[in-house]
Order: structure tokens, then sequence, then C-alpha cells
């Protein structure tokens, strides 16, 4: 059974009753080089696009399969697709789930209905343990991405698209193992093959940017990334056919680079996208695709991210882009030191937010301490003056 246009039209009269056609939003202050729209899955029933595959997958079993229990892997939004649809059908679900998966993902899964088992390691580990549990069981398998009735529910996003937006030229879309830009790819270049169809991996979990280098399903040592949806070690065999013909290229972006896209979209848009579904943005944001005066959508497919996470990825996105910087200085331990420093960060516009002294590193002179401060500020330009300013009036910057 291959992937075709047939089953994503039906996917998408099926999904009626399950899924909302989530908005797609003008983004103009996101970049000055390209016209943004974000079509934004993360406000999807469930917080995410894996909803849409879950729910196909599962309308379509026999009766025989749904007798016996549905068993799922996942790190989370497939998780909770899997345990909503499963639910909906009066069917019982068991999700294997990493036990590092972020709380707030594992509390909603079971809320949805599904009884949880938290499994040692990553994704990877819990796909063993959910292949034990099938054989063990007799449970049918919902696989998150390398399913051709999976991938039609998420290609139904790409019908969407194109009956939302016109003059498209290019779509950039997050890749874990391929579900979603394989379905989404084969929409877009069946019905508008000049559209380009661009994906986005976490660098530290480049899974399908090597596969499509070797050709075939590549599995990595690890998958490294706070992106925790599209940390996938290796992508399927299936998803990678179809990425392998219709989606023109596969890049990768930072992890500091994934906390400023998510940082501007809270602050630009006023949505949370989590780190997986923020990769699409932070390629646009920080030219890692060619969609310079262009009409790109960034598929914005999540929006499950932990609150804790959240706040060291604010933290780290107001680094990132200039909003925050620690300064070490120098200074000889005498009044009026704290006094002149202070002065010079305000006339520059900066806010002074923390200080502190240390007296005590065996680097120093007897007589000296270094400050240490936390500065509010504007951009990078109004660091590098700060730094000026105080070198200028004899403080040694020491990081």
């Amino acid at each position: 059974m291959g992937l075709t246009l047939d089953m994503i039209y039906h996917a998408a009269f099926v999904l009626k009753s399950a899924a909302r056609k989530t908005d797609v939003i003008k983004a103009p202050r996101l970049s000055e080089e390209c016209n943004i729209y974000l079509k934004t899955e993360n406000l999807q029933n469930t917080g995410s696009f894996k909803l849409r595959g879950a729910a196909y997958k599962i309308s379509q079993l026999s009766e025989e399969e749904k007798s016996h229990g549905i068993i799922a892997c996942s790190a989370g939004n497939h998780a909770q697709g899997v345990a909503m649809a499963a639910t909906k059908h009066g069917i019982r679900s068991t999700i294997c789930m990493p036990d590092g998966a972020p709380i707030s993902k594992v509390e909603a899964t079971k809320r949805l209905g599904a009884e949880v088992v938290l499994v040692p390691g990553g994704y990877d580990a819990a796909a063993v343990r959910a292949e034990q549990l099938v054989e063990e069981t007799g449970a049918t398998f919902i696989h998150p991405f390398n399913d051709e009735q999976v991938m039609a529910g998420q290609g139904t996003i790409g019908l969407e698209i194109l009956d939302q937006i016109e003059d498209i030229d290019a779509i950039v879309v997050p890749v874990g193992g391929g579900g979603l830009i394989a379905g989404v790819a084969f929409v877009i270049k069946s019905l508008k093959p000049e559209i380009k169809v661009y994906g986005v991996q976490a660098a530290g979990s480049a899974s399908m940017v090597e596969s499509v280098k070797h050709g075939s399903p590549v599995t990595l040592d690890s998958a490294s990334t706070f992106a925790d949806g599209i940390a996938v070690k290796c992508p399927g065999d299936k998803t990678l056919a179809i990425v392998q013909k219709y989606v023109d290229d596969v890049v990768t972006v930072t992890e500091d680079e994934i906390a400023t896209a998510i940082l501007a979209l809270i602050e630009k848009q006023k949505l949370i996208a989590e780190g997986a579904g923020a990769v699409s943005v932070a390629a646009v944001m920080f030219d890692k695709v060619p969609v310079k005066g262009k009409n790109v959508v960034c598929l914005v497919s999540g929006g499950n991210i932990d609150v804790n996470i959240l706040s060291r990825v604010i933290t780290r996105g107001l680094v990132r882009s200039g909003r925050n910087v620690n300064l070490t200085i120098a200074l000889e331990d005498k009044p009026g030191q704290l006094e002149s420093v202070s002065r010079i960060v305000a006339d520059c516009g900066g806010n002074v937010t923390s200080v502190q002294y240390d007296r005590g590193d065996v680097n120093m002179a007897i007589t000296s301490c270094f400050l240490k401060l936390a500065l509010e500020t504007k951009n990078e330009e109004q660091i590098l003056l700060i730094k000026e300013k105080l070198a200028e009036e004899g403080f040694k910057i020491v990081e």
C-alpha cells in the first residue's frame, strides 16, 4: 500500500470531526527578508499535528484490530493524538514514552485515557519496548511516522495550506521521523509542484539529513536536542523514500537558533511553540533556506512545551538576541567603583538586574575583586557600546 492523493482526501473527510482546520497567520514581524505565514498546528486539538495521523490511522482499523487494543511509542505529541483518538473510538491504548519526556505531555496523555509506560532512555528505547508489548499482547501498533495512513493524515495539512493561501513559493516543515514532511510534500508536489518544500531538523538530531546523504536510513548514536518532538535517531524507510523524491532540501538549525525562534514567536506573534514546532521559523530567520523575497509558509507543528523548559529557552533566546548579557569586570576593591560602572551602563541605556562581588578568586590580586553583573539590553550593538565605554573608563572586562 503506497501513499496516494485519494488517501489524503479521504483522511481530510474523516478528520473533519477529529481535527480542526488550523489558521494560517501572516507574520510580518518575524522577517524583513520575506513574507512569512504561520500554519498554526500548535493550536490543533492536543496542541500538535500528530492528532491527524493518529486519528486517521485508528479510524481505519478493523473491528478485530480494535478489540486487541493499540500500542504506540512517543515523546509526547503522538501519544496524545493516539490517546484522544483511541478513547473516542472506545479502544484501550497503551503508550510507551521516554522517561525524560516532559511531565506535561505524560500527564496530558494519561488524562486523555491512555495507560503510560515510561521507558528509560530516549524515543528509540520506547519504540523497542512498544514492539515487545505488541508481541506479548497482540495489540495493534500505531507507528508515529513510518505508515502511509499516518502520513495521509499529516498530509491533510498540505491540502489546507493550498486552500488557505495563494501564491506560495515555499513551505518549511519540521522533520523528526519524516511523517509530517512526507505527507505535506506529497500533497504539495502532486498538486503544485512549483512550490518548494524544505525540511528542518535540529543539528544535534539530524538523522534525516544524514539519511538523505547516504540514500538509506541512518541511525545516529544519539539525538541531542531540547526539541524532543523531533529527537529521532533514525527516520522511517517509507518516509525517507518520499522525502528523497519530493523534498527540495533538508537543513539544520542550532539549539540557540531554535530558542531565538521560540522567543520571537512569543513576543511578536503571541504564539507558544515547542522546540520542534519552532525549527521551521528558525530556519527562515537564520537564512538556512533560500526564501528571500518569497512567500513562505512555516509549519509550526506543535506547542506542547514544558513550562520549565520554556523559562530556560526564553533566557537563552534573550541572550542569543542580545537582550540579556552577563559581564565580569575586574575591579580594585575600593569605594565608588560600582557607582562608576552603574553610571556607564545607565548612560548607555542598559539596566542592571543583578550584582555579585567575588573576592575569593585565587587568580586575582588581594586588593581586587570580580564584579559580576547581569544586564538587560536592547541588542548586540548596545552590549558592544557598554563594553567600549567601560574600557574607555579603564575597567577590565574579564568575560
